[in-house]
């Protein structure tokens, strides 16, 4: 007994009507009892609970029970691992228990403490959701304003001089709006809210979207900006086509930020990954380049090449850490390669379940002058051309060209910054000809085609020059009917189809620019300024006399999904035809969207809205 008594468990010993008949030092000290004062009292006389009574029945060495009980202490609730096991005496046969305590009470506080952080952080991750989305309306409002009115005013009729201050604010809103979307980015991938949705994509339409948007920053710079898609690249790719756009927008946005001589080339090709055939995207520019010590630093948070006082470029160091976690969320990888002083290469890496396309070289046996004053995009126009079996001279001016000799090409590609009248004169006159003479046109020169059609360009190519399109007009009959720029060129001034619409926003200015970027296409708009008044108006025209409803979410009197929720029930009840709603919102969160479909929306939009974008979403609903 002397060494049941110094052990620091727990040893009790209960008869069989489940008094105690020994019980060590180590119970008497935590109960702070004689140990001779505790024979013949129950546990349930101490204050602990244990829901087992000796018992005849039970067997030599049956273990009762092993579970975790409190005992009340003067020092408070302390915890102990119980066992408890019966002993048969051997000439009376009597059934006793007897019982083995450790004290757990530093574990189930651990445990206790350890719930209680779980519950907080889920607490914490739910209210920075809740901020995330609450933020991103704040913010968005506001810009959906700045940005949508200045695009409006710049489309009306300005002096010079006021196009320069709309075209500074257009500039510093959307260099604003990108700050923006990078710290909601980063917040977003903070706390977990980033699901990638895999989707057939269209490779080129993508890259080409990104080369588009961003020309008119290249070109103001003078600075060039070309994209060439391997022929061989399946033509479709799975993968999150909106992750995939903001990456190559943020990778091809940062080198026309840092490039000011030479430009700025997208190449996608086929390439070898780790578990299979993977598609490659190349961004590379002729900027500063990286030194070594920079090439991994820069994809850390809030880190950037340049991070000193007197750095010329602006940006919170987001954007490349955001990238790398958009692209490994992707199953893909992404890293640059790169010398001080002779640009750099990031390079996109996704994962491509299709085998490599064979070319259809639609082009083969024929040749091209190709006269640009940028070399890099001339080298883009060339490996399209030679992809598809064509061969390509490239020439950077008029003078060099004729110093050839006599020629003839299928059609010659003409800069339009070349041609100053008699460019095409000229290169007949030294007996170099081309069955189709073709004029490479800039945004800003869209007001020389009236002369350039009469010194003899039969067919125009908008810069930057898709790949498509190019091949598009050298494949077909040189001789046909010369066709348009392409639309994205023209001014959205074209009258609609006359629409009615109905547009639910509360926010006057955010009313005022959807309502101005409508009506300019042609459209009936009938404003409601909360939701509750939108339900009325549906209401009163039986749902028969709006083809499209524009629901903003955030509301007074009855928010958007409520809304929504009514004009369904509406529809359902009285056999009306389901009217078309896009949701409208500054909270562009995954989960936002989902509810929004959930609750029976046939769309989304993310403010802040772009006129051409919210006229051709209302057209797609309504088609």
């Amino acid at each position: 007994l002397g060494l049941i008594d110094a052990l620091g468990d727990l040893v009790v010993h209960r008869d069989r009507k489940g008094r105690i008949v020994y019980a060590n030092g180590a119970f008497a000290r935590l109960l702070e009892l004689d140990p001779r004062n505790i024979r013949g009292l129950t546990l349930a006389d101490l204050g602990i609970t244990l829901d087992i009574a000796p018992d005849t029945g039970h067997g030599e060495g049956d273990c009762l029970t092993s579970s975790d009980v409190s005992v009340q202490t003067a020092a408070g609730i302390r915890w102990f691992s119980w066992t408890e096991h019966s002993i048969r005496d051997g000439r009376t046969g009597t059934v006793s228990h007897r019982a083995i305590a450790r004290d757990i009470t530093a574990r189930k506080k651990a445990e206790h403490d350890l719930i209680e952080a779980r519950e907080r952080a889920e607490a914490a991750s739910q209210a920075k959701s809740r901020f995330l989305a609450t933020v991103s309306h704040e913010i968005r409002t506001p810009m959906n304003g700045i940005v949508g009115m200045a695009r409006l005013l710049a489309d009306t009729g300005l002096t010079p001089e006021q196009k320069t201050y709309v075209d500074s604010v257009s500039t510093s809103a959307d260099a604003l709006l990108l700050l923006i979307e990078d710290l909601l980015d980063f917040s977003k991938i903070e706390a977990g809210r980033i699901e990638i949705v895999p989707q057939d994509v269209l490779v080129r339409e993508i890259v080409d979207s990104v080369v588009e948007l961003l020309a008119s920053r290249a070109y103001a710079k003078g600075i060039a900006i070309a994209a060439h898609v391997d022929p061989r690249v399946p033509e479709t790719l799975v993968t999150d086509p909106g992750k995939l756009r903001q990456v190559l927008l943020n990778l091809a946005g940062n080198a026309v930020k840092f490039t000011e001589t030479g430009g700025v080339r997208l190449s996608v090709t086929m390439a070898a990954g780790a578990c299979g055939p993977a598609v490659s995207i190349a961004i590379g520019d002729t900027g500063p380049g990286l030194k070594p010590e920079d090439r991994e630093r820069i994809f850390e948070d809030f880190e950037q090449a340049d991070g000193t006082s007197t750095r010329r470029h602006g940006g919170a160091g987001l954007g490349l850490a955001i990238s790398r976690r958009l692209i490994n969320a992707m199953g893909g990888a992404i890293g640059v390669e790169s010398e001080p002083g002779k640009g750099s290469v990031f390079t996109v890496s996704l994962p491509c379940a299709a085998s490599p396309a064979l070319p259809a070289r639609h082009l083969a046996g024929r040749r091209y002058l190709l006269l640009l004053s940028s070399r890099l995009e001339a080298e883009v126009l060339a490996a399209t051309l030679s992809a598809e079996g064509a061969k390509a001279i490239i020439h950077d001016g008029v003078e060099a060209a004729m110093e050839t000799g006599p020629d003839h090409f299928d059609a010659m590609l003409i800069d339009a910054e070349l041609e100053q009248g008699d460019a095409l004169e000229r290169l007949r006159a030294a007996g170099i000809s081309a069955s189709n003479p073709v004029i490479l046109i800039a945004p800003g020169d869209r007001g020389r085609l009236a002369g350039l059609r009469s010194s003899g360009y039969l067919n125009f190519l908008a810069r930057p020059v898709r790949g498509t399109t190019l091949l598009r007009i050298l494949v077909s009959d040189t001789h046909a009917a010369r066709p348009a720029l392409p639309a994205r060129d023209a001014p959205s001034r074209a009258k609609g189809p006359g629409l009615s619409i109905l547009l639910a926003e509360d926010n006057p200015i955010n009313a005022m620019l959807a309502r101005a970027a409508l009506e300019r296409a042609g459209h009936n708009v009938t404003l409601a300024e909360d939701g509750g008044q939108a339900v009325d108006l549906f209401a009163r025209q039986a749902g028969t006399g709006y083809d499209v409803i524009l629901m903003d979410l955030h509301m007074p009197v009855l928010d958007g999904l409520d809304a929504i929720d009514r004009i369904r029930a509406m529809e359902e009840e009285h056999g009306w035809h389901a009217t078309p709603v896009l949701v409208l919102t500054a909270d562009g969160q995954e989960e936002t969207r989902a509810r929004a479909l959930a609750h029976g929306a046939n769309g989304f939009l993310t403010k802040p809205l772009d006129p051409d974008r919210l006229s051709s979403a209302v057209l797609d609903a309504a088609a």
